[in-house]
Formats: structure tokens, C-alpha cells, sequence
């Protein structure tokens, strides 16, 4: 049984995926950085620096200057918050499309077709001989 296991854990393919799921941590939190710091700054900027996360529709209770408070009130939609995550994931899955469009790009440079190699001397020959038989008829 433990030789069962042995194989199972070492197999390329369980090994693959280990080092995949930790590449993918250290790049998740490269993604996050560049939106959090870099991007989001500037979309806060050319918002005018609203803040959606605060942005929401109180349903029940007394009106509430605050979404904790509100949501303490009662039956609270807090669309902010949403919108918030849907800008994150929208501007994540870009930031991933053009990092995967731009790896596409440079295995399809390394794919392309070498030069054609050179006609070998035989085959060059042949084609003369084959020219200069075509002539003389």
C-alpha cells in the first residue's frame, strides 16, 4: 500500500499540478498587486475617487448613514460592494488575457518554421538534368 501511495504522490502528472497550484499563489498575489496598487488608483482617480464600496439601497428599518448600520436596520441591498468585485474581476481577467495572449504570441515566435533546408545536391542535379531533357524536345 504505501508503495501504491509512493507512486501515486510522485507521478509526473501529481507533481505537475503541486508546482501549477504554487506558481499560481505567488502570481495570484502579482494580479492582486498590480490591481490594488497600480490600476484601481488610477481608475480612483478618473472617478474622482468615489468609493463604491459604501453604496447601497436600505429595504427595512429607519434610513442609516452607514452600510453596517443599515444592515443592523434591517433587509440592506449592498450593490457597492458588488461592483467593487465585478471592477476587480473584470480588470484581473484582462490583466490575464493579455499576459496568456502575449505567451501565446511568443510560443507561436518559437514554433515557426525553421528555413526550409537546402535541396540536397542529388535532387538539384536531377531537376537540371530534367530542365534540359524538357528543351530539347
Amino acid at each position: 500500500m504505501l508503495k501504491e501511495f509512493r507512486e501515486f504522490a510522485l507521478r509526473g502528472n501529481m507533481v505537475d499540478l503541486a508546482i501549477g497550484i504554487i506558481i499560481g499563489a505567488a502570481f495570484s498575489g502579482l494580479v492582486q498587486s498590480i490591481v490594488n496598487d497600480i490600476i484601481m488608483p488610477i481608475i480612483g482617480r478618473i472617478t474622482g475617487g468615489i468609493d463604491f464600496t459604501n453604496k447601497y439601497v436600505q429595504l427595512a428599518g429607519d434610513p442609516q448613514p452607514t452600510l453596517d448600520a443599515a444592515r443592523k436596520a434591517g433587509a440592506t441591498i449592498a450593490y457597492g460592494n458588488f461592483l467593487t468585485l465585478l471592477i476587480n474581476f473584470i480588470i484581473v481577467a484582462w490583466i490575464l488575457f493579455m499576459i496568456v495572449k502575449g505567451m501565446n504570441t511568443l510560443k507561436r515566435q518559437q514554433k515557426a518554421d525553421p528555413a526550409p533546408a537546402a535541396t540536397p545536391e542529388d535532387v538539384a542535379l536531377l531537376r537540371e538534368i530534367r530542365d534540359l531533357l524538357a528543351t530539347r524536345k
